[in-house]
C-alpha cells in the first residue's frame, strides 16, 4: 500500500456509508403486485465485494465477460456522466485524489499529498514519482493544467459536470514538474473531493487538444490499470491490461498490474437475457439485476452485489416557468402527496431506501427531512383546496379552468423508472393530479433540457459531496427549475463553499435542503443502488465512494 504521508486537507465531513453488500437471501423480497415482480430490485446484505470465501491467492489473467444495462455515451472520463459509461472510462484513467467509500476520507492516488490555503482558494498537489500514461509519457504538472484548462474552457460545454466542479477556476499553476497548484477566484471547499471523481481524471497533456466527439470515441491518453482497445458505439467496449501499473490507490487490494487481463463489456437491454447468460456462463459479470432473475444468479453459484449511491436522489425537478408548477402550493402539496415507502415496498425493494431528503442518505453533509415528506394526502389535499383548486367531474382539480396536469420527462437509463412513475400518477391522482408520462431517449432529453421544454424533469445526480446541491438547484449553475436568483437558496449554496470547518459547513448545507423543500425546488421520490450480479469465481469486483464499479482488484479462479 501507498503510505498516507502528513497533510492538510480541506473540509470533508467523515461520515459513515453504506457498504456494498451481496445477497444473503435466496428470493427477491415479496411485492404487492404483478408488476412490483417484474420490476422490483434486489435487497442485499453481507461483505463488501462480489466473492465470498474467496480463495487465499488471486489468479492473474483472463477475461471478464460484462454485460452492461446500457449503451455507454462514450468513453471519455471527463464527459460522460452515466453509471454504465463509468464503468469503462473509469478504468483508463486515474485522479489526483481518492474517497474512501466507508468514511469519505480523502487519500492519495496521483498526488501524494497537498496543502490548500486558509481562504480555500489555493490547492496545492504534489504528484507521485513514477507515474506514467499509457503512451508511455511521464505525468507531471503540465497535465494537470491541460486537463483543467481544457474543462474549464472549449470542453466545458460538453462535460458540465466536470465544469461545474471548476467554477471559479483562475489557473493552474505549475512552479515545477511536480507540483501544481490550481487557484480560484472564490473560496472552493468542494475542490479536493472533487479531485476524486472520474468527471476530474487526469489525462495527457495532447489529449486537451483532441476534439471533444473524438474523445468520446476513444481518442484519450490517461495512467488507468486498462487500455482502451475497442469502443462501438450502442455496442460496448473491451480494454485491455495495462503493462506497469503500479500507483493504485489505498483503497487497493494489490499494487501493481490488475489481474484481469481483459474486459469485455457488451450491451445487453433485456435483464432475463443478462441474468440467463450469467447462469449460462456467456457472462462473468452483469448489470442492473431484477429479482426475477436472482434465483437464477444465485441458482448458477453467483452473487449479487449492492451498493446505494451518494448524491441528489431520484426527484422530480420543477420548471417554475410553467403553469402549474409556478405556483409553490402546488409543489407543496406534492412533497406530502407521495407515499415513498409504497415505491420502494412495490416496485422496488430493500435494497432501495424512500428518499429522505433533497439529498441521500450516505452523502457527507446530509439532512434528515423525512417528517417533511410524510406521506400525507389529507394536508396535500388542505393545501390545494386553499390555493383554489377544486376538484372536477373527473376528480381532478381545476383553478379558472384549467385542470392540475403536470407532465414529467424522463428517459430510463434506470430500468425501474417508467413503473416507479406510474405508481407515482397513481399516488397523485388520488389527490386530483393528473400527472403524464413522456418518455424520451437521452438525446431527446437533452433537447427538451436545452429548450425548458418540461413541466417535471426527472433524474438523480451522483456524487459523495454536498456541493452537488449547488452544482443542481444554484441559478449560476443547471438550474433546471429556471428559476430567478433568490436571497436564501442562492446565498446559502455559494456559503458553504467557503467554510474551512466541516461542522460549520455541515450547518450552512443542512439550512440549505431545509430551503430547497420550503420552496418545493425539488420533489425527492427514492434513492438508487447499484445492482450487479457476479459468477461465483469472480472475486474483487469493488464500488467506489460514488459506488462506480473498480476492476483493478478484480480477478476470476482459473481452472
Amino acid at each position: 500500500m501507498v503510505p498516507n504521508p502528513p497533510r492538510r486537507t480541506s473540509p470533508h465531513r467523515t461520515s459513515p456509508q453504506r457498504t456494498i453488500s451481496r445477497r444473503s437471501h435466496a428470493a427477491p423480497a415479496a411485492v404487492a403486485t404483478a408488476l412490483a415482480a417484474a420490476l422490483a430490485l434486489t435487497g442485499c446484505s453481507g461483505p463488501e465485494s462480489a466473492s465470498g470465501a474467496a480463495p487465499a491467492e488471486p489468479t492473474p489473467g483472463g477475461t471478464l465477460r460484462f454485460a452492461l444495462g446500457a449503451a455507454p455515451a462514450g468513453v471519455d472520463p471527463q464527459q460522460v456522466g452515466s453509471n454504465v459509461s463509468i464503468y469503462v472510462a473509469r478504468q483508463l484513467a486515474d485522479s489526483l485524489t481518492d474517497q474512501d467509500p466507508e468514511t469519505g476520507e480523502i487519500q492519495p492516488w496521483l498526488a501524494e499529498s497537498w496543502e490548500v490555503s486558509d481562504d480555500l482558494t489555493r490547492f496545492t498537489f504534489h504528484l507521485r514519482d513514477g507515474v506514467t500514461f499509457s503512451d508511455g509519457s511521464a505525468l507531471d504538472a503540465d497535465d494537470v493544467r491541460a486537463s483543467f484548462d481544457a474543462i474549464s474552457g472549449d470542453l466545458g460545454a460538453a462535460a458540465p459536470l466536470a465544469a461545474s466542479y471548476l467554477a471559479g477556476y483562475q489557473e493552474t499553476e505549475v512552479p515545477d514538474p511536480g507540483t501544481a497548484t490550481v487557484v480560484f477566484d472564490e473560496p472552493n471547499a468542494q475542490f479536493l473531493q472533487a479531485t476524486s471523481t472520474v468527471s476530474l481524471a487526469i489525462l495527457a497533456e495532447e489529449t486537451a487538444e483532441v476534439d471533444p466527439a473524438e474523445r468520446l470515441q476513444g481518442d484519450v491518453i490517461g495512467s488507468g490499470p486498462f487500455v482502451l482497445e475497442s469502443y462501438t458505439q450502442d455496442q460496448g467496449a473491451v480494454v485491455t491490461r495495462r503493462e506497469g501499473y503500479d500507483w493504485a490507490p489505498e483503497a487497493a487490494e494489490h499494487q501493481g498490474d490488475a489481474y484481469l487481463e481483459r474486459i469485455e463489456f457488451s450491451v445487453v437491454p433485456e435483464s432475463g437475457v443478462r441474468a440467463g447468460g450469467l447462469a449460462s456462463d456467456q457472462f462473468d459479470a452483469v448489470g442492473d439485476v431484477l429479482p426475477q432473475d436472482v434465483p437464477q444468479v444465485e441458482g448458477s453459484g453467483g452473487e449479487v452485489l449492492t451498493r446505494a449511491n451518494p448524491g441528489v436522489p431520484f426527484v422530480l425537478q420543477p420548471n417554475l416557468t410553467r403553469a402549474p408548477l409556478d405556483d409553490v402550493e402546488v409543489r407543496r402539496a406534492l412533497l406530502v402527496a407521495i407515499d415513498r415507502q409504497e415505491l420502494v415496498d412495490t416496485v422496488l425493494s430493500d435494497a432501495f431506501a424512500p428518499a429522505t431528503g433533497i439529498l441521500a442518505s450516505t452523502t457527507p453533509g446530509y439532512a434528515d427531512l423525512s417528517d417533511r415528506l410524510a406521506f400525507d394526502p389529507e394536508e396535500a389535499g388542505r393545501i390545494l383546496d386553499d390555493a383554489g383548486w377544486t376538484e372536477g367531474p373527473d376528480g381532478i382539480r381545476v383553478k379558472d379552468g384549467e385542470p392540475l396536469e403536470i407532465e414529467v420527462t424522463f428517459t430510463p437509463v434506470f430500468t425501474g423508472s417508467g413503473p416507479v412513475l406510474e405508481l407515482v400518477a397513481q399516488q397523485l391522482r388520488a389527490v386530483g393530479v393528473d400527472l403524464r408520462l413522456r418518455q424520451l431517449t437521452a438525446a431527446e432529453q437533452t433537447t427538451a433540457q436545452d429548450s425548458g421544454d418540461y413541466d417535471f424533469y426527472y433524474y438523480n445526480v451522483t456524487r459523495a459531496d454536498a456541493d452537488i446541491l449547488r452544482t443542481q438547484f444554484s441559478t449560476a449553475q443547471r438550474n433546471l427549475s429556471l428559476r430567478e436568483p433568490d436571497d436564501v437558496v442562492d446565498p446559502l449554496l455559494d456559503e458553504q463553499l467557503g467554510e474551512a470547518d466541516p461542522a460549520t459547513r455541515d450547518a450552512v448545507v443542512a439550512e440549505a435542503q431545509e430551503a430547497l423543500l420550503d420552496e418545493g425546488l425539488a420533489i425527492p421520490l427514492f434513492e438508487l443502488s447499484q445492482s450487479i450480479g457476479v459468477r461465483g469465481d469472480v472475486h474483487g469486483v469493488t464500488f467506489d465512494a460514488s459506488s462506480r464499479l473498480r476492476f483493478h482488484d478484480a480477478w476470476i479462479e482459473q481452472e
